[in-house]
């Protein structure tokens, strides 16, 4: 395990049974309490991103935690991927599958250009339903998805699976189970 990994998973509270009996829920919010390791977790995903991307698209809600940090990093535009309604029209969207039904996430109109390529980031990588979702948004409106960024992956969960196997990913840190 690397430097910035150490760091991170000892910033990370486990609480297990939340929200729900059986769900290992992983709490970054201790990351905020240290800006410091903060700034090298942008710094980190800017690094493999730099000179790849032309735009960051973040996943509500806390895909813009460090979403909008990323984009002021590399210095592109930020886009704010929502739920249904969340936004103002018009917007574009994309509804997909959950284990319990259905979501539909939504951009505003225009604000990703033909031709751009996107980073999708978002929080945590879990069944990857979101960010395959996301990804086919981003090719709806005619861009390019080129790289999705999470915090942490939950590798158990089988996430890599249904993200497009033609776009790198990136994770800073990996839970096994």
């Amino acid at each position: 395990m690397g430097v910035l990994e150490e760091k991170i998973k000892n910033h990370i509270r486990v609480i297990e049974d939340f929200p729900q009996p059986g769900i290992s829920f992983k709490d970054f919010s201790g990351i905020f309490q240290n800006s410091e390791l903060s700034n090298e977790v942008i710094q980190s995903l800017a690094s493999h991103a730099r000179g790849k991307v032309d735009l960051v698209c973040g996943i509500e809600s806390r895909g813009f935690l460090f979403g909008f940090p990323l984009a002021l990093a590399l210095d592109v535009p930020f886009v704010m991927m929502r739920k249904k309604g969340k936004l103002p029209p018009p917007t574009v969207s994309e509804t997909y599958q959950l284990e319990y039904g259905e979501a539909t996430l939504e951009i505003i109109e225009n604000q990703i250009q033909l031709g751009q390529r996107v980073l999708i980031h978002d929080d945590v990588l879990a069944t990857g339903g979101t960010a395959r979702a996301a990804s086919n948004l981003i090719e709806k409106v005619g861009a390019k998805p080129v790289q999705y960024s999470f915090l942490i992956q939950l590798n158990f969960l089988q996430g890599l699976k249904n993200l497009k196997s033609d776009v790198e990913v990136i994770s800073l840190l990996e839970f096994q189970s």
